[in-house]
């Protein structure tokens, strides 16, 4: 009988020893996928903003992936410049890019809106349209014949107008002024006499400084500090009515992506969604230390768009956004689909931030 009993628990014992190993057995097989990945950067490197999060987010995969997916950072020039990010993904010289949507209108026509649209959604809006209101599809569509899947994957929150040598009086004073503005917000200015320029982060406070350009856009002031676009120009704008958000995106290639087993798929893409969240909420803190320290200590001069030039600039915005939607077929559709979620949202927005904060005051 003992023997029996001791016979039967040594099979017992010797089933659950051999189930125990087979998760063991599978488990190398899992934890033996390693890679590294190259991420290129349109910013300068650890830039106060985009350039904190694009290394906030190599960083942030790479743990939580145990190191099975690493993630080395390289910043604007050191591969590709700024602007050739999207092609260095799209042609396999990296896997990754930490960038922004609105650099790309002269390869998709709607590119820009998944950054920014003039007079358009809130930050909180956006990623309300990307998350729940179809913003995410139309996004993946876009970019599909490049082979990139793009997430959200920070976001510098509300813009400034802008830095400007000259105080604006009038409409008048932006006829023929040579002004660093991307994405529509450039095509808007064009409308009201002014001369959009194009240039990358990296080159903008030179050629400010120089009287390349007589004034520019960038981000907010975190960001616009550690630029040192104060030091060549003093005049401060608001509102940014060209861009109220600042989406910036990670470019992923869809080969390397798919080639991921399921659980460093997740982190990347986790990795991104919560990197999004984090950076927002970083610029608003500093952005509010930093434009203190910008007039109390910096000299800057805070000042309002005249209101002729916010009334052009909002006329001019139908014809951009009518313009822009005659283009072809999809960009008609995620013009649309942004319109739409103003409208969904807007009602709402007014009931709970604007009404809030009228009463705050």
């Amino acid at each position: 009988m003992t023997d029996r009993n001791n016979t039967t628990r040594r099979g017992a014992l010797g089933l659950l020893a051999g189930s125990a190993t087979l998760p063991a057995l599978a488990t190398p097989a899992l934890s033996q996928f390693s890679t590294e990945w190259r991420m290129v950067t349109s910013w300068p490197k650890n830039l106060p903003g985009p350039g904190i999060t694009a290394q906030r987010l190599a960083d942030r995969i790479t743990s939580l992936s145990d190191g099975r997916l690493k993630i080395k950072l390289y910043a604007a020039g050191e591969i590709v410049p700024g602007l050739g990010t999207f092609d260095a993904v799209a042609n396999g010289v990296a896997q990754m890019a930490h960038t922004a949507p609105l650099f790309w209108a002269g390869k998709f026509s709607a590119a820009p809106i998944f950054t920014a649209a003039p007079f358009g959604l809130t930050p909180i809006e956006h990623i309300t349209w990307i998350n729940h209101g179809g913003g995410q599809a139309l996004w993946d569509t876009l970019y599909e014949p490049a082979g990139i899947k793009p997430f959200m994957a920070g976001n510098t929150g509300y813009q400034m107008g802008g830095w400007y040598k000259k105080p604006l009086e009038n409409l008048t004073d932006l006829k023929g002024l040579k002004i660093r503005m991307p994405g529509f917000g450039g095509a808007v200015l064009t409308k009201l006499g002014a001369l959009p320029v194009g240039l990358p982060p990296s080159e903008i406070f030179t050629s400010l400084k120089t009287g390349v350009i007589d004034a520019t856009e960038f981000l907010g002031p975190f960001s616009d500090a550690a630029m040192g676009f104060h030091k060549a120009a003093k005049y401060y704008y608001s509102p940014g009515f060209h861009e109220p958000n600042g989406t910036g995106e990670a470019l992923v290639s869809k080969s390397a992506f798919e080639a991921l087993p399921n659980d460093l798929q997740q982190i990347v893409e986790t990795a991104c969604a919560a990197e999004n969240v984090f950076s927002l909420s970083e610029s608003e803190w500093n952005n509010a230390a930093s434009l203190k320290n910008l007039v109390e200590n910096e000299g800057v001069e805070l000042k309002e768009y005249p209101q002729d030039i916010l009334n052009a600039a909002k006329n001019a915005t139908i014809e951009v956004m009518q313009e822009l939607s005659e283009k072809d077929a999809l960009t008609a559709e995620i013009v649309s689909s942004y319109q739409n979620a103003a409208k969904h949202l807007d009602p709402w927005s007014k009931i709970s931030i604007k009404a809030f904060l009228s009463a705050r005051g």
